[in-house]
């Protein structure tokens, strides 16, 4: 997550962690929640003016998720006034904000009757085993494979001889709940999960979370501009193309002012900055750097985000050269960088009028409104 905190993220005004107590909190089957938190985090969460009434119990996780979910389950066992072994212990991501109430009440009641319970998803991929030198080494059969889910459900004393067999501070590791009974001989037994049930795990899951708890992430628009006097040297790189026998526009880059202004708009509509901040003109960033480069880190970075470039509107103000012959040239070469249709980019040119550092032809100029959108 690029060190967010993705469970302090606010989506529709509250916390991710406050939509996924909420919808536990919804089943009728759950009578307490206890969060299992970090010390940075028991703060907020003592504090916290958005806690169902069922989460009333907060405890310090440990280094693994076993021992953090040993942790919970002790304090559990310890403030239960009826302790019995019959128990149904749930074990959930607090990562996973999507998750029905009804998948939590089939969780526990298919713990119930078998001892213990996870919900699967089926792999719909073609699987393929890969060999030590990377290579497709076979296929597998996905027919009896699937993705594991949460919640996590167990007979509490169940759950209990799992830990006594393999302490959770041990030297053993668990990914999950499962695999802990699993390495026990106890049954575990798979229900049908939830598609949409997600884990946030990468910043454009927060994309797909946000869509679906309070609606699409509308389009956002940014604007970008720049300006560079003409300098020593040729050829004029501009809108991604050279200009053979025109002067080298002047800067730490190649000095292309209209890739700069699309760089900005689209940083500006994504709320990332601008270029300058991410690119300074000091040692840090290669003399003579192509702005074709800073154009691809620049949509790399909204991809991480989970967001694309969706349209580009280009303007350019030069008395020299003439641009006119080349605007579509122009156009196709941003699209190409951008990785949209050429009809989603415009780009016009002015002569600026003799006026300005345009057009007494000292000089370039260039503006830019960008439209990026959420990843679907």
């Amino acid at each position: 997550m690029g060190g967010r905190d993705k469970l302090a993220v606010e989506i529709g005004g509250r916390p991710l962690l406050a939509w996924t107590l909420h919808a536990l909190a919804a089943a009728p089957e759950v009578a307490r929640i206890l969060v299992v938190t970090t010390p940075d985090r028991m703060g907020q969460l003592l504090a916290a003016n958005w806690l169902p009434s069922k989460a009333d119990s907060f405890v310090l996780g440990g280094e693994r998720r076993q021992e953090s979910v040993y942790k919970g389950y002790v304090a559990l066992i310890a403030e239960d006034l009826e302790p019995r072994n019959d128990r149904i212990v749930l074990v959930h991501d607090g990562a996973r904000p999507l998750v029905a109430p009804a998948l939590v009440s089939a969780v526990a009641e298919a713990s119930r009757e078998h001892g213990a319970a996870i919900p699967v998803v089926r792999v719909r991929d073609t699987i393929k085993r890969i060999g030590p030198d990377g290579a497709v080494a076979g296929v597998g059969d996905r027919s009896s494979l699937a993705a594991a889910q949460t919640p996590q459900g167990v007979r509490r004393d169940l759950l209990q001889l799992a830990f006594d067999r393999f302490p959770a501070d041990g030297p053993d590791l668990f990914t999950d709940e499962a695999a802990m009974l699993e390495a026990c001989r106890i049954p575990v037994h798979a229900i049908p999960g939830d598609p949409e049930n997600l884990k946030v795990t990468l910043p454009a899951d927060l994309l797909a979370i946000e869509a679906a708890l309070v609606g699409p992430v509308a389009p956002a628009i940014g604007f970008g501009q720049d300006r560079h006097p003409f300098g020593p040297g040729e050829p004029l790189a501009l809108g991604g193309l050279e200009f053979v026998g025109a002067p080298r526009l002047h800067g730490h880059s190649d000095g292309d002012v209209a890739l700069h202004a699309v760089a900005d708009a689209l940083l500006g509509a994504a709320g990332q900055g601008d270029l300058g901040r991410l690119f300074p003109a000091d040692a840090r960033t290669p003399r003579g750097i192509a702005s074709a480069d800073l154009v691809g880190e620049v949509v790399r970075r909204l991809a991480a985000e989970g967001l694309r470039p969706l349209r580009v509107d280009l303007t350019i103000v030069a008395a020299r050269p003439r641009l006119a012959g080349r605007l579509d040239e122009m156009r196709d070469r941003v699209a190409s960088l951008l990785d949209i249709r050429p009809e989603a980019v415009s780009v016009k040119a002015a002569t600026g009028n003799l006026d300005g550092l345009e057009g007494a032809g000292r000089g370039i100029s260039a503006q830019a409104i960008a439209v990026v959108e959420a990843i679907r």
